[in-house]
Parts: structure tokens; sequence; C-alpha cells
């Protein structure tokens, strides 16, 4: 009777570890299979990079298993604000892309995007794929802020053929640009220049640059500090002299368009002129029979900034210094920011990278090998203006801007708005 007492005992107990062992191997099983998830937030939801997105998102998901790149993506305009709102909240994602100088330095402020410098200095072989040209725009207080992955400029871009058949070569001054606008008014084109004046960002790429040229470096640097701002000097009001004077040559229909619209008047050979990225690149070959080359913003005669300047900034990738994953994080930006994944955002989206050799003549559309000979030979470069200034003060000059073309602001009462933006910024401090 003792023995079969034993017996049972004994066998009520090892059912009992196995089971207490099925148990744990559970648990220990389903802990493992805990999903790890990132937060991505981007401006690039249209195509070709919605795409190359969801690649890299499937790509990084397949190489790490566990872990959930939720990923969400809103146009420019949008992007600007929601990011902000987002930075300072609570709910700031992992991983998310800025533009350079001031945009990105107004995002460091909140104290919520990590000093990524130790991901350059611990890891030398990755840090050296990326062109140090493009890490400063990131760069504040000696920290670094950003991970640079798009570099662009801006330039006139012409249709070569249009050019040559009015006998119009390159134009080098301010003077010889608008002769050639002239000319090919003349020669058949109702708007010889276009821009989709709807967007308010791309009246910021001329105002920007128009600034550079005709004011001083130590105007524009007391000026685009909000502390010393005062916009007194009269090369601006100068400057949307000019501006009213290119937007003279656009026609009607610019003010009712977007930047899109516009590009696909130029591709299709409607109009021979357009203030283009050279990020836009890719657009172009939509149109194989284009033939078309670029300068840059021609001086001013009284202009005092530097006239081989290049207008064009870096973006990049930042990450939340309050996420629970801050080192997956760094893993997920090192595999976007990658050689590899760099030459594919080349191929796919023809635009190109901070990272070095990822634009080849065989990944790359016409002309972008150029373009990042004058990127990386450029004597100067300029942020865009809603980078380069507190956005309040951009929005006065943008939306001035859009009103001029209008006819329903003269230069002067833009000036004006844009004065006392300041003010009211500087009367809240």
């Amino acid at each position: 009777m003792k023995r079969k007492t034993t017996a049972i005992f004994a066998s009520v107990l090892i059912l009992l570890t196995a089971a207490c062992s099925s148990t744990n191997g559970d648990q220990a099983g389903s802990k493992d299979q805990q999903t790890v998830t990132l937060k991505f937030f981007h401006r690039w939801p249209s195509e070709p990079r919605n795409s190359y997105f969801n690649y890299i998102v499937k790509e990084f998901e397949k190489q790490n298993p566990g872990v959930k790149i939720e990923m969400e993506s809103v146009l420019n305009d949008s992007y600007k604000e929601k990011i902000k709102v987002l930075v300072s909240s609570n709910n700031i994602p992992d991983v998310f892309t800025s533009w350079s100088d001031s945009f990105a330095e107004n995002l460091v402020s909140s104290g919520k995007v990590k000093d990524v410098t130790s991901m350059f200095d611990s890891d030398a072989n990755w840090a050296n794929t990326i062109i140090k040209s493009q890490i400063k725009p990131f760069t504040f207080n000696g920290k670094i802020y950003g991970v640079p992955f798009t570099m662009d400029g801006k330039a006139f871009f012409y249709n070569k053929k249009a050019f040559e058949k009015a006998g119009i070569q390159k134009p080098k001054t301010w003077d010889e640009l608008i002769a050639a606008l002239d000319k090919l008014k003349g020669a058949g084109y109702d708007a010889p220049l276009m821009e989709g004046l709807q967007n308010t960002w791309a009246v910021s790429h001329y105002l920007g640059t128009m600034n550079q040229r005709m004011l001083s470096p130590e105007v524009i640097a007391k000026d685009y500090k909000t502390e010393t701002a005062q916009y007194s000097d009269p090369g601006y009001v100068k400057v949307l002299e000019y501006w009213d004077k290119l937007v003279s040559y656009m026609g009607p229909a610019a003010t009712s368009i977007d930047h899109e619209a516009a590009r696909n008047l130029f591709i299709a050979e409607k109009v021979p002129v357009m203030y283009l990225q050279f990020a836009e690149l890719g657009y172009l070959t939509k149109n194989p029979k284009l033939e078309f080359d670029f300068f840059n913003f021609p001086a001013f005669p009284e202009g005092k900034g530097n006239p081989g300047a290049l207008t064009g900034a870096p973006e990049g990738f930042m990450i939340s210094n309050t996420g629970k994953h801050q080192e997956l994080a760094e893993k997920f930006v090192k595999f976007i920011v990658s050689p590899e994944n760099a030459a594919k955002f080349q191929k796919d989206a023809g635009a190109m990278t901070a990272v070095k050799g990822s634009a080849t003549a065989e990944n790359s559309p016409k002309g972008t090998l150029e373009a990042v000979d004058v990127i990386m030979n450029a004597s100067e470069t300029t942020p865009w203006l809603d980078n380069a200034m507190n956005i309040a003060i951009a929005d006065a000059f943008m939306k001035g801007g859009q009103a001029m073309a209008s006819k329903s602001m003269t230069p002067q009462q833009v000036m004006e708005s844009v004065q006392k933006a300041a003010k009211s910024l500087q009367s809240a401090k």
C-alpha cells in the first residue's frame, strides 16, 4: 500500500512539474513573441517615395522579427503643423523627418529631440559614408540632432530647344534673365516663366534666394534672428519689386495652380523656364524628349550678397529622446541612411541623398551628377526662407508674395506685415 501511494505521489509530482514547465515555456514563448512598435512619421506620402518607404518598413520588419513600424505620412504644409504639435505633446514619434537649420533648431528647443552625436562617434564606418557638409545644418551648440538623408539645391531649369531657337545663352545677371524672358515672350510663350503660387513654400524659395542675393550677410544675420529683427533695410522692398516683375511673366494661371501642376507644364514643354529643386530631376524623365539644363539664380546689379551662393538644404531624420526603444530607433535610421538603401532611394525616387556615392550614372536621372557637383562645390549655401527664420515671419513674407501676385498687396504693405510679425514675437518674449 505504501509503495502504491509513493508511486501515485511520484506520478502526480511528475505531472505537476511537466505542467509548470509547460506553463513557464508558454510564458517565455509569449514574452519572446511580444511586438516592439516604433512610430515613424514622414512627409512623403506621394509616389515614388511612398513605395520606397513601404519597402523600407517591410524590409526592416523582415530583418528584425518582433518589430512593428507604424508609419504615417502627410504632405509638406500639413507636416509642418502636425510635427510641431506632436513634438510639443507626449505623443512624439520615435523617428520623424525634419528640415534642417531653424526648423530643426525649433524642434530641438522642445527638449524632446535626441542628441545623436554618439551615433556618429561610435560608428565611424557608417558616419564616414555621410557627406560632412550635410551634417552641419543639423548641428546646434556642438551637438548633432539629426541624420541627413536627402540633399538639395534650387536652380532655374530651362528648355534647351526653346533657348537655342530664341538665341538665348544662360543668364548670369538679373538684366540678362529679364532679357531672356522677354525674348521667349516674343517667341510666342505667353508665360515664359511658371510657378504654382498656391503653394506658399514655392514663394519662399524665390524670396529666400532673392533676399540673400540683395542684402548684406550682416543684415540677413541680424534680421533672421528674432530677437534683433527689424526688416527696415530698403533692400527688402527692392526684392519684392523684383518679385513683382517675375510674377508678370507667369501669366494669370500661376495664382490658381500648385507647384506640381506648374512643373507638369514645364515637363510638357508648355513653358520654357521654371525654378526647380534638384530633387525634382526624377519627374523630368516623364518626357524623354525634354532637353533641359539649369543655371543658378542670377546676380542683382545692386546686390550685396554672394551671387555664387546656392539655395538648398538637407532633410533628415530625428529621434525622440522620450521613446522606450531609442536604440532600435537608431538602428532603423541607420538602416534607411545606409549606402544600399540610399542608392535604392536614388534609383526609385530620382533624388539625391547625403550618402557618398549613392548617385551614379546608372541609377540616376539625367542631370543628377551635375547637380551633385553644384551642391558639393557651392561657395556658400543658404537655407529655404521658411527654415531660415521664425515661421511667423516667414508666413508674412510668403503670404505677402502670394498677395502681390493677386495684386492685393504692395511691396511696402508686405514689409509692414513682416515688421509687425517680428515686433509681435519680440513683445511676446
